[in-house]
């Protein structure tokens, strides 16, 4: 983990700025709870960031038990007080020692986090000892091949900095194989995260979002310029939800 991920700052800026509508979360809960293989399953959330997915899932997926690893004490800080909730347990780990007994569960998440993993043939090798056989890892990211986000167009940098950062598919599907799991399904999903371009632009000034260090003060100061003047000309024409899409790559953990 990058000791940016620990600053405060950042993780109070990454629970603002990272919101999206409960319509929203709720359908992306439902879409990684239709992967599950059985009820009421035991879930675990790695890289849980400020827990605004693990606690969906411990509401929305009946009976779900939720154990959210994050190695930031800052972020597990920010979902301990924004994001409570009687069966979620926010706990200190890593990727590659996540605080749990083989076997024990029978989801797994990884959102927004396969790009961060120092080490991603051994963060998947520990995803596959703590799922139980048949158990499955589901991977929300955006592959190297699909950068499609609103923010490269404000800010082309990062559409370059993210092409060095990210994996792409065939890499990840390759880590998952490796250490014993079949893919399932290989799809992308969207959903609203703002109700306009201008609210989306109020929410990004404060810099939620790691890529962003990646940027002298300047260069976000001049994207922000941009995105504020596409805002102004959207709003001649009427306001139109912010729609952000996510590959998912599903894979069930084989016997």
């Amino acid at each position: 983990m990058s000791p940016v991920h620990d600053d405060p700052r950042l993780a109070g800026a990454y629970e603002r700025g990272n919101a999206m509508p409960e319509d929203s979360l709720r359908a992306w809960v439902d879409l990684i709870a239709s992967y599950a293989a059985g009820p009421a399953p035991g879930v675990v959330e790695i890289g849980a960031g400020t827990g605004m997915f693990s606690a969906g899932m411990a509401r929305w997926i009946p009976g779900a038990d939720v154990l959210a690893v994050d190695a930031s004490e800052a972020m597990l800080a920010e979902a301990r007080c924004h994001h409570p909730h009687p069966a979620v347990r926010y706990v200190a780990g890593t990727d590659e020692a996540v605080p749990a007994p083989s076997g024990a569960f029978d989801l797994a998440l990884l959102s927004r986090v396969i790009h961060h993993l120092t080490d991603r043939a051994r963060a998947v090798r520990e995803v596959a000892r703590v799922l139980r056989a048949g158990g499955t890892a589901v991977v929300r990211t955006t592959f190297r091949e699909r950068l499609d986000a609103a923010v490269y167009d404000h800010w082309p940098r990062l559409r370059a900095i993210d092409e060095r950062r990210f994996p792409g598919e065939d890499e990840v599907v390759a880590d998952f194989t490796a250490a014993g799991f079949a893919v399932a399904e290989l799809t992308s999903f969207a959903q609203p995260v703002a109700a306009s371009l201008a609210d989306y632009r109020a929410r990004l000034a404060t810099r939620p979002q790691s890529k962003f260090t990646h940027l002298t003060a300047a260069e976000f100061r001049d994207g922000l310029a941009r995105m504020e003047a596409a805002a102004r000309a959207e709003g001649r024409e009427g306001p139109r939800p912010v729609l952000e899409r996510y590959d998912v790559a599903v894979f069930r953990r084989l016997p």
